[in-house]
């Protein structure tokens, strides 16, 4: 059994970084996801890919995983590309490009 060790990005849905600065360890599936044939519903034995066990550092996801004896990967969060800039600098007046009506 492995796990996955990840801090969530910032959803497109918020502006700011909440939730963003912890760690999460999650189980992979072990037993493929099948389909209900009567409903439709996609289900699973594997009652493990449920869990989300959340961490202040990677260190203490890490120190959790080695203590459980877990076999982990960890994922090192993404930079963000865009430059964070605030409504404000669009009426600089030292702009590379002028910006008018």
């Amino acid at each position: 059994m492995s796990a996955r060790i990840y801090s969530p990005a910032k959803t497109a849905m918020q502006s700011g970084k909440a939730k963003t600065g912890r760690w999460l360890l999650e189980f992979e599936p072990e037993k493929p996801r099948k389909i209900d044939p009567l409903m439709g519903y996609t289900s699973s034995g594997d009652m493990r890919s449920q869990i989300k066990l959340s961490f202040e550092t990677r260190e203490e996801a890490i120190a959790y995983a080695r203590k459980e004896g877990l076999a982990y990967r960890v994922e090192e969060p993404k930079e963000p590309r865009r430059r964070q800039m605030s409504y404000a600098e669009n009426f600089r007046y030292d702009r590379k490009m002028p910006w008018t009506h």
